[in-house]
């Protein structure tokens, strides 16, 4: 992913949908059907696209951190319900 200083303006719709500029979409690797991640931080709207590149990057970082462990005590609890 390339950072660029070009600053480009969208419109919402009544449903509140956005359409992402092409070449934003192309750089970002962002194909139909592609989902994204939405959240707020202070006044922004961050939204990051789920990309395979961003799946590869995420690869391996919850290593040494139990995170599989308490996830699959927490299905074994949540079956118990």
């Amino acid at each position: 992913m390339k950072s660029t200083d070009k600053t480009e303006t969208v419109y919402f719709s009544t449903k509140g949908q956005v359409v992402i500029p092409r070449r934003l979409r192309q750089e970002l690797e962002i194909e139909e059907g592609t989902k994204a991640i939405v959240y707020r931080q202070a006044d922004h709207l961050i939204l990051k696209p789920i990309t395979r590149s961003h799946i590869n990057r995420l690869r391996g970082s919850l290593k040494g951190t139990g995170a599989m462990k308490e996830f699959l005590s927490e299905r074994k609890r949540e079956r118990k319900l």
